[in-house]
């Protein structure tokens, strides 16, 4: 009976030596990884479309599009098109009314700086665009302000006609951008976005200067600068699913 407990004595001194050598994990690290996806969101600005709806001076549409490549970094697009009618007074006289339309396109980047939980897909992004746009104007009135209409009865700027188009025009721009995303049903997201804009070239007609430009907005005069507004909502178009490991959190300090 004593050689049979002697021998079980060595069996499990053997096995608690083994257990010792190998380190027990008290704190298992979550290994487990998570599926995110990727794809194309597609959509449109609807400030634009309120404002073709409630004013009749002006109408526009805007698509808008983001892909994405990495975790953060997303390809971003906008093409749109843009008309509209406006008119300068002064002393409740009419300087001027004139209508610019035309097109133009963004194309740039986006990182998204916000953590999400996992499931999540809600994004606070920074950016940059490159932006073009063509467009023309026409000088629908023009009336000069001159305190003696002897030689100028009518008050019109000779040499203008109403009506007469400047056409060929086309300006470029470089735009930083700060936005947000949320997603607010499966697949679909609002977002808002503002845009800080800075002139790179202003193709003009000498007789007639670009006040508003599609996609721009105001030209202020002596200013490269401009600020525009995106109001979206868009739909999510999945390819794909990547995995990613979930983030490990830092280990707590021992304390003595």
């Amino acid at each position: 009976m004593s050689r049979y407990f002697i021998s079980l004595f060595f069996i499990a001194s053997s096995f608690m030596g083994f257990s010792q050598n190998k380190p027990v994990d008290l704190q298992p690290k979550d290994t487990v990884e998570y599926k995110q996806e990727y794809g194309l969101r597609v959509g449109a600005d609807i400030s634009r479309l309120i404002f073709s709806f409630l004013d009749e001076d002006y109408t526009g549409l805007e698509l808008v599009g983001d892909y994405r490549l990495t975790r953060k970094l997303y390809l971003a697009a906008e093409i749109g098109n843009e008309e509209k009618t406006q008119t300068e007074s002064l002393s409740n006289s009419l300087l001027y009314n004139y209508t610019t339309s035309g097109s133009y396109l963004k194309l740039g980047v986006e990182i998204n700086s916000y953590e999400n939980w996992f499931g999540m897909n809600n994004s606070i992004t920074i950016g940059g665009r490159y932006a073009i746009a063509s467009f023309s104007n026409t000088l629908n009135e023009y009336n000069i302000f001159d305190s003696n209409r002897f030689f100028n009865p009518d008050g019109f700027l000779a040499g203008v006609e109403n009506g007469e188009e400047f056409s060929g025009l086309n300006a470029s721009w470089l735009e930083f951008v700060a936005g947000v995303k949320v997603e607010l049903f499966a697949n679909i997201y609002v977002g808002m976005s503002a845009r800080l804009g800075f002139l790179i070239t202003n193709k003009e007609e000498e007789r007639f200067p670009n006040l508003w430009i599609p996609g721009f907005n105001k030209v202020t005069d002596g200013s490269n600068f401009g600020v525009s507004y995106n109001y979206s909502i868009s739909y999510f178009i999945p390819f794909y699913k990547k995995s990613n490991k979930k983030k490990e959190e830092p280990a707590a300090p021992e304390q003595n």
